[in-house]
């Protein structure tokens, strides 16, 4: 299995929207192939559900290239956007590992409610989690900054969003190192499979 060099960050330096696409179809889907199939597959039988990989397209860019590219496994076949999901992805200075519900959820306050119900068991994640309110930024605040105040927005504003994971910054050995990223990358998974779960039966109530 293999992991990610400073070539796939640099990939995100390339100028013009084809050319970069074209870049990230060479370098970094065969990865995401690679790494997601094997991720599908212990996550469904973690999960006792059927999950399926899906690699972002970026197909409704136009003119600007994307500033990121990412993998995603969701419990439907046909998409990931409107459903809880788990993602690894690659900024040009970071990889990202994240539980992600995004504002196209159509179950969002049900499942924040949910998540703020459950409040001390996410500060509970390991110290070293961060957490996003936007998937389209690069920032994101460690979890011990978390408050109920950010779920509340989540639930409350409709492009809210909440992610919640592991940053690896460019220039971390493990990154190059495909079997120890993948095992990283499943015990941050691991962390959070029963906010997921709770998502899960949050939506489907």
């Amino acid at each position: 299995m293999n992991g990610f060099t400073n070539k796939d960050f640099e990939t995100f330096n390339i100028n013009g929207l084809d050319e970069r696409m074209e870049a990230i179809q060479t370098r970094i889907q065969p990865k995401f192939q690679q790494i997601g199939e094997s991720l599908a597959e212990d996550l469904s039988k973690k999960t006792n559900n059927d999950l399926f990989l899906h690699i972002a397209k970026h197909a409704r860019r136009t003119v600007n290239p994307p500033n990121d590219t990412w993998l995603a496994i969701a419990d439907n076949k046909r998409g990931y956007k409107k459903h809880p999901h788990f993602q690894l992805g690659v900024f040009d200075d970071h990889v990202f590992i994240w539980l992600a519900f995004i504002y196209e959820l159509p179950n969002k306050s049900k499942i924040a409610s949910a998540l703020i119900d459950h409040f001390n068991e996410i500060k509970e994640l390991p110290s070293t989690f961060v957490v996003s309110l936007d998937h389209t930024k690069k920032e994101a605040i460690p979890l011990t900054d978390l408050n109920k105040s950010h779920l509340e927005r989540f639930r409350d504003v409709k492009k809210a969003e909440f992610l919640v994971g592991k940053h690896i910054k460019k220039g971390d050995p493990i990154l190059a190192n495909g079997e120890e990223l993948y095992q990283m990358t499943l015990d941050v998974f691991d962390h959070l499979l029963p906010l997921y779960q709770l998502a899960i039966d949050s939506r489907d109530a």
